[in-house]
C-alpha cells in the first residue's frame, strides 16, 4: 500500500494491527512523504518528499523468542545491504544498531518495533528509511548521503523496494528454518568498523576501542584498555571525524 502522506508508517501499521481486522504478514506500507518519521534515540528521520523509500513491512516471527529479537534487526540490516551490494560493490556497510552506512556517510537506518506474547515475538513492524534520490540535505542531517549522490543518477524507488523486500524475505527464512548462526555471522562480517580501532564515547568518556562482537541479543562488544564490555543501544556513541 502507497501513501501520499503519513506521519510514520511505523505507527500506520501499529494501528491497523490495533484493529480487528487481522493484516496479512508482509504487509507493506510505503509513504511518499513522511513527515514525522522516527529513528533511535528519539532521533526525527526527516525526508524529501518523493525522493526516497521509506516504508515498513510487517512480519510475524513467533519462531524467535523475545531473547533472540535482535535477528529480526539482522534479517532485515542484510536484506537492505543485499539489495545495495550490487549497486555500489565496496564500501557498504552495517552500522550497529541498525544503520545503513556507505563508508562513513549514513544511506538509511530503521527502527524495529516488536510486539511481545509472553516469551514469543507476535509481531514485528520493521520501519526502513532509505535515502534514495536526494540530492541535498540540511546540515541537523549529519553525516547522511544518498545513492544519488554516490552514483549520480536517479533510480526507481518501487524496483529498490521489492529488492530489499524480497532479500529480507530470504534471511527472514533462514531464521525461521532454524539457521541463526548464519544470519548472525553474516551481520557480523559486514559490520562497519569491525577489528579496527576507532573513537567512541560512553557516559560522557571519550576512548579508543576494537569491535569484535555483536552478542546474541544484540549488545555491542567492544575491547579497549585490555578489557572487554558490552554496550546497550543508548550506552555508547560513535565518534564519526
Amino acid at each position: 500500500m502507497t501513501l501520499k502522506q503519513v506521519d510514520s508508517t511505523n505507527t500506520y501499521l501499529k494501528d491497523m494491527l490495533s484493529k480487528s481486522k487481522p493484516v496479512p504478514e508482509g504487509t507493506v506500507i510505503m509513504a511518499e512523504d513522511q513527515f514525522a518519521g522516527r529513528g533511535q534515540r528519539e532521533n526525527t528521520w526527516h525526508t524529501e518528499p518523493g525522493k526516497n523509500l521509506t516504508f515498513s513491512i510487517l512480519l510475524k516471527p513467533s519462531f524467535v523468542d523475545a531473547q533472540g529479537q535482535y535477528d529480526v534487526t539482522r534479517a532485515a540490516s542484510l536484506g537492505v545491504y543485499d539489495a545495495l551490494q550490487p549497486l555500489f560493490g565496496g564500501g557498504l556497510k552495517i552500522k550497529w544498531p541498525n544503520d545503513i552506512y556507505y563508508g562513513d556517510k549514513k544511506l538509511g537506518g530503521m527502527l524495529i518495533e516488536n510486539i511481545l506474547q509472553g516469551s514469543q515475538i507476535k509481531a514485528s513492524i520493521v520501519g526502513i528509511g532509505l535515502n534514495v534520490n536526494q540530492d541535498n540535505f540540511t546540515d541537523n542531517t549529519g553525516n547522511a548521503t544518498s545513492i544519488k549522490q554516490i552514483l549520480h543518477r536517479d533510480y526507481e524507488l518501487k524496483n529498490i523496494l521489492a529488492q530489499i523486500c524480497n532479500h529480507i524475505e530470504g534471511y527472514y527464512l533462514q531464521l525461521k528454518a532454524g539457521r541463526t548462526d548464519f544470519v548472525r555471522n553474516t551481520y557480523l562480517s559486514r559490520l562497519y568498523w569491525l577489528n579496527e580501532a576507532k573513537p567512541f564515547r560512553s557516559n560522557g568518556q571519550t576512548f579508543t576501542g576494537t569491535i569484535n562482537n555483536v552478542t546474541d541479543n544484540g549488545l555491542l562488544v567492544v575491547e579497549h584498555e585490555g578489557k572487554v564490555e558490552t554496550f546497550n543501544f543508548k550506552e555508547i556513541e560513535f565518534l564519526n571525524k
